[in-house]
C-alpha cells in the first residue's frame, strides 16, 4: 500500500510544482518583456527590435526631468528608511512583548495600511493634509510613506524577534546594565540582520508608492514612479521601458539583499 501512496505523493509534487512555475512565468514574463524592449533604437515601442542601442539609457540620464525625479525618489525613500525602521523596530520589540488583551487590536491597527485599498489610504491622507498643508510638501510625503512602510518594518522584526532568546536580556539586566544598554548593545546586534531588511522593504515600499503620491505631490515633489505614469499617460516612449527595467533591476538586488539577510539570521538562532 505504500508504493502507491507514494508514486501518488511524487505526482502531486510534480504537478503543484508545474502549476506553480506555470503561475510563476505568467506573473514574470510581462515584466521580462521590458528588458529587450528598452534597448529598442528606434523612437517605438517594437518587439522583437531590429538592433541594440543605448539610446534610452542615455536619455535618461541626460533628461532633467528623469534625474530629478529619481533624485526625489531617492531622498524621500532614504529619508522614509531612516524614520520607519527605529519607528518599527520598537513598535515590533513592544508588540512581541505586549502580553494585554488589547495586542490584537494594535496588530490590526499596526497592520491597516497593509489590509486597507491604496486608493482609500491616498484619499484619507489627502483630506488630513490638505487643511494643514502639508499636500505639495516632501514633509508630507515623507509622512504619508513613513506610515505605509512602518508596517513592513514590524513585521519583518516581529518574525526575527520569535526565534529570539530572551534569558539574554534577562542576564544583561542581572549584570547591572540599564535597559537602553541592554537593547543597543545586547538585542540590537543580534536582530540586526532582520532590522536590515526590515529597512530594504521600507525603502522599495517608499520608492515604488506611486497612488499615494499621486495625491499628495506637487510638481517639486515628483517621483519616478509618477514621472513614469505620466509618461504613459500622455506619450508612451521606450523611456518608459528603460527606466522600468532600471527598477526591475533594483528590486530584484534588493530583494536579494533582504533574503540574504533573513537567512543570516535564521543562522544566528540555530
Amino acid at each position: 500500500m505504500s508504493a502507491p501512496a507514494s508514486r501518488g505523493e511524487r505526482i502531486a509534487r510534480v504537478a503543484l510544482v508545474a502549476v506553480a512555475g506555470l503561475v510563476l512565468a505568467f506573473l514574470l514574463l510581462p515584466i521580462l518583456a521590458i528588458v529587450p524592449m528598452s534597448f529598442n533604437p528606434t523612437s517605438f515601442l517594437v518587439f522583437p527590435e531590429d538592433g541594440l542601442s543605448l539610446r534610452w539609457y542615455r536619455m535618461l540620464a541626460q533628461s532633467p526631468d528623469w534625474t530629478r525625479a529619481f533624485a526625489n525618489s531617492l531622498a524621500i525613500a532614504a529619508a522614509t528608511t531612516a524614520i520607519a525602521t527605529p519607528l518599527g523596530t520598537l513598535a515590533a520589540i513592544g508588540l512581541v512583548n505586549l502580553k494585554s488583551r488589547a495586542r490584537p487590536l494594535v496588530v490590526a491597527l499596526l497592520g491597516a495600511p497593509l489590509v486597507v485599498p491604496v486608493i482609500v489610504v491616498a484619499i484619507a491622507f489627502y483630506f488630513l493634509f490638505a487643511p494643514l498643508g502639508l499636500t505639495n510638501s516632501f514633509f508630507g510625503l515623507i509622512v504619508a510613506h513613513t506610515v505605509l512602510a512602518a508596517p513592513f518594518v514590524v513585521i519583518v522584526v516581529a518574525a526575527s524577534l520569535h526565534g529570539f532568546d530572551v534569558s539574554l536580556l534577562r542576564a544583561g539586566a542581572s549584570l547591572g546594565a540599564p535597559p537602553a544598554t541592554v537593547l543597543f548593545r545586547v538585542l540590537l546586534p543580534l536582530i540586526a540582520p532582520g532590522v536590515a531588511a526590515g529597512a530594504v522593504f521600507a525603502f522599495m515600499t517608499s520608492f515604488d508608492e506611486t497612488v499615494v503620491t499621486l495625491f499628495l505631490a506637487g510638481p517639486e515633489q515628483r517621483t519616478l514612479p509618477i514621472q513614469m505614469f505620466e509618461g504613459v499617460r500622455e506619450q508612451i516612449s521606450p523611456a518608459i521601458t528603460a527606466a522600468a527595467t532600471l527598477l526591475v533591476v533594483a528590486s530584484t538586488l534588493l530583494l536579494g539583499s533582504a533574503e540574504l539577510l533573513r537567512r543570516r539570521a535564521e543562522r544566528l538562532y540555530r
